[in-house]
């Protein structure tokens, strides 16, 4: 698991494990979390592996390092990059309208107006568009039928973007953050560019130059799927289809096996299912500068805040780069992390995180929403790995 390590400025082996350890320990034994898989690599070296409690509870199925998990957001970096390579090779312009691709996406402003939505606009998340869970429950998504690639199997992406563009946007493209749809139009544009679907272009784009296999808009083996579970008491309560989680002031509406169903559009900000392995080997390819898939300058402008300091009036502290958010000043966000670190997680209960300075990348994957993404569990973790340092 844990490899013997030289140089003292590197977490140490014992004091890593005891940490992380006794973080992932406490969280089962208070029954925050059924199960987890969590990796740390540092300098590209693996320095802690672990797969704890159960990947299916109620057939008493244990986790496993190589299980496949529904990754939610953790989709938007990896189709991020996706995007990024056809930047790279000249098929889309950062400041090219969308309407380039997707003619008929013309969302408007509250008062009528036309608005210019650029590529740049919705790899930052300052485009105009938003969540129907960020929406009061009458809301224009919400009326509108607009799904957030979680729920609603058997919606095709045109469908979903023309009940989208029907909606208003809530301010105009780049002049504030609000986290969106924006990665799903972005993967109605990959397919148009490439002529794919999107789980097709971000094989050939990303999965395949890193001989990865097992991360995709579908499930290559399902003996290896966790179960999903949400937070209740006194343990979290197993997800069905339908079911409905509180968040900030709305709701999210889930179809755990909206995966199985191949006429469900590929979400470019939710669809995707993998394992932690995968999705490490992803974002230490970023952390070493991007090779084989990026050069070291589009790495660079994608770790730097895109969102026009927008965000960081909504979260101190922080910023939006292309497809994560970036630690602009630790000390005002109040974490651990160091200034120009990234990290992002998914709703059904994933963080992760890339700190450049001290070399770390770290993938936290559970099949517990919310205490996954941002419960105590998140913050026990990222102390006890910087404690290790």
């Amino acid at each position: 698991m844990s490899l013997p390590l030289e140089n003292s400025t590197r977490p140490t082996q014992s004091s890593l494990a005891e940490g992380v350890d006794a973080a992932i320990d406490s969280a089962l034994a208070d029954k925050r979390l059924v199960g987890t898989v969590v990796l740390i690599a540092h300098d590209g070296e693996l320095v802690y592996a672990r797969a704890a409690g159960l990947a299916d509870r109620e057939n008493k199925v244990g986790m496993r390092e190589d299980a496949i998990f529904r990754l939610a957001s953790v989709t938007k970096p990896i189709v991020t990059i996706a995007a990024m390579r056809l930047v790279e090779q000249g098929r889309i312009g950062l400041d090219d309208p969308i309407t380039k691709w997707l003619p008929d996406f013309r969302p408007r402003l509250a008062d009528g107006a036309e608005a210019v939505i650029r590529i740049r606009h919705l790899l930052s998340h300052t485009s105009g568009l938003g969540y129907t869970f960020a929406e009061e429950q009458d809301g224009p998504y919400h009326r509108a039928g607009v799904s957030d690639g979680l729920d609603t199997p058997g919606r095709s992406v045109a469908d979903n973007l023309q009940r989208l563009a029907s909606a208003p946007l809530i301010f105009a493209p780049g002049e504030d953050w609000r986290y969106s749809l924006a990665m799903d139009v972005l993967g109605g544009i990959v397919e148009k560019e490439t002529g794919r679907v999107l789980g097709e272009a971000v094989a050939e784009l990303v999965m395949q130059p890193l001989g990865l296999s097992d991360t995709a808009f579908s499930v290559r083996d399902r003996s290896r799927l966790t179960a999903n579970y949400v937070n209740g008491d006194p343990q979290p309560l197993r997800m069905e289809d339908g079911t409905l989680v509180p968040i900030l002031d709305g709701v999210i509406r889930f179809a755990p096996d909206r995966i199985f169903d191949p006429t469900s559009y590929h979400s470019g900000g939710a669809g995707m299912a993998g394992t932690a392995s995968d999705v490490l080997t992803i974002l230490d390819t970023i952390r070493r500068g991007g090779a084989p898939l990026l050069s070291p300058d589009t790495v660079k402008t994608m770790m730097t805040d895109q969102a026009g300091g927008h965000m960081q009036a909504q979260q101190a502290g922080f910023g939006f780069g292309f497809g994560w958010s970036i630690v602009i000043d630790p000390v005002e966000g109040q974490v651990h992390f160091s200034a120009g670190t990234i990290k992002w997680g998914g709703v059904y209960g994933h963080s992760w995180f890339v700190d450049p300075k001290k070399g770390l990348t770290v993938v936290a994957l559970t099949n517990t929403a919310l205490e996954g993404m941002w419960g105590q569990f998140t913050t026990d973790l990222a102390k006890a790995v910087y404690a290790a340092l």
